[in-house]
């Protein structure tokens, strides 16, 4: 994937920042972090090195850090792009967030689709242990010692939530626990274990090269620092580029040449869809976050067809734990294409937003609570790209109605079918024969 811009990875030396972090005591490594404003770059956005103070204190023998490159959002590659062209940056801030935290091992949680990635990694990890810069006693520290290998994803989208990816790490099924404990207290092994992203790893060492106030005077107050973004879709220059937070969209979208934009996927399938009257918005935290992708819709893009195909993401990525999510997300689907074929009611409509806010708020984890969002996006900024129902109630439409008011007691109906189909099934054996 093409890089468009100049990318800061491209200037930093190898463990320059890494020799920095070690000269310092590891409060004081995560004092800087702190002091930096780095913010996690996948999308969450908590600030990293309170993370790292928290799993510093946390009481555990073996400590892990975890570097999530299962880069699973639709219309990102950012990630992929760093660990070609800067793999010793990412392990390089993994080696500096194990110093500060106590940690002794780290994996890559690589993407399945990545698989291709791994050999060139595995002999970038090789190179750094005959350098002295992985393994016993670091940089010729005689108390330091930390090493990584690489663990290959399953290609489920929900682990890239990390309580997920560490489920899937321990070898159970991919699905995001209950929370608290955190995983700074109790992770990977039921140890502390901290989970950064590719690009906020690669922007720890960045920090300790060039220094925290330098990363700090970019940005905004609330978002510091710098930004990497991948850039797709109707536009005429797709790829990866670094923009400071805090720039805004409409400036972003003349870089790629995509101005005249529809709208705009501000964090991908996952994100807001940004109309046009709202392109002078800023890409950070405190105004539009973005975990890194932007997918541009031009002029001739049905938003509903977009919509579809997000939904059909998502009804087919949930991991199912949750009610609302495994059948909102098919009620969600059902509807849009009522909605397409201009059979979806007033009242269907709104029952949908509601279905949609209530994922939002009473789904596990971010894949729930952020699914519904390009759907409700499409009903509040582009209500005009919904065919009108008839107005006149003729004896079909009074069914839909009827249809639309059962919406809510239809996914309770079905997760009733569900409780009953595992309680009966609770007293029978493998093969089916009652104990």
């Amino acid at each position: 994937m093409t890089i468009r811009n100049t990318i800061t990875f491209a200037s930093i030396p190898t463990d320059k920042g890494l020799k920095a972090a070690l000269e310092k005591e590891p409060k004081s490594v995560i004092n800087d972090v702190i002091e930096s404003g780095l913010r996690g770059c996948g999308g969450a956005g908590f600030p990293t090195g309170i993370k790292w103070k928290f799993a510093a204190k946390a009481e555990g023998a073996q400590k892990t850090v975890i570097c999530n490159a299962d880069e699973g959002e639709p219309g990102t590659f950012k990630d992929r792009v760093i660990l070609a062209e800067w793999p010793d940056l990412v392990f390089e801030g993994m080696t500096i967030a194990a110093y500060a935290i106590g940690a002794s091992s780290g994996i890559v949680y690589l993407r399945a689709e990545y698989a291709y990635m791994r050999k060139m990694l595995e002999e970038c990890l090789e190179k750094r242990r005959q350098a002295g810069m992985l393994g016993a006693k670091i940089a010729g520290k005689e108390d330091f010692s930390f090493d990584i290998h690489i663990h290959m994803g399953s290609g489920a989208y929900v682990c890239g939530e990390e309580s997920a990816l560490i489920e899937s790490l321990e070898g159970k099924r991919g699905e995001p626990r209950n929370r608290p404990p955190f995983p700074v207290e109790i992770g990977y092994e039921n140890a502390p274990t901290i989970v950064n992203n590719v690009e906020s790893l690669a922007w720890v060492s960045a920090i300790f090269a060039n220094g925290s106030k330098w990363f700090k005077g970019a940005g905004t107050k609330e978002s510091p620092g710098y930004k990497l973004m991948s850039i797709s879709g109707d536009v005429k220059l797709p790829g990866v580029y670094e923009f400071p937070f805090g720039t805004t969209l409409s400036t972003i979208l003349e870089a790629a040449g995509g101005e005249d934009a529809k709208a705009v996927a501000v964090g991908g399938a996952s994100g807001t869809l940004v109309p046009p009257n709202n392109f002078a918005c800023k890409i950070c935290f405190e105004d539009v976050p973005t975990g890194g992708s932007i997918i541009v819709f031009g002029k001739n893009r049905n938003l509903l067809d977009v919509a579809e195909n997000f939904q059909e993401f998502f009804a087919d990525e949930s991991c199912g734990q949750c009610t609302i999510c495994r059948l909102g997300n098919v009620k969600l689907l059902e509807g849009i294409r009522l909605m397409k074929q201009g059979q979806c009611t007033d009242q269907h409509l709104e029952d949908l937003c509601s279905l949609g806010a209530s994922m939002q708020i009473a789904s596990k984890c971010g894949l729930g609570q952020t699914s519904p969002n390009v759907f409700l996006s499409v009903v509040k900024h582009f209500r005009d790209e919904i065919p009108r129902h008839p107005v006149a109630e003729n004896d079909d439409q009074k069914t839909e109605k009827a249809k639309s008011s059962n919406l809510f007691q239809s996914v309770v109906q079905l997760f009733r079918t569900d409780a009953d189909t595992a309680k009966n099934n609770s007293g029978t054996n493998k093969k089916g024969v009652s104990a």
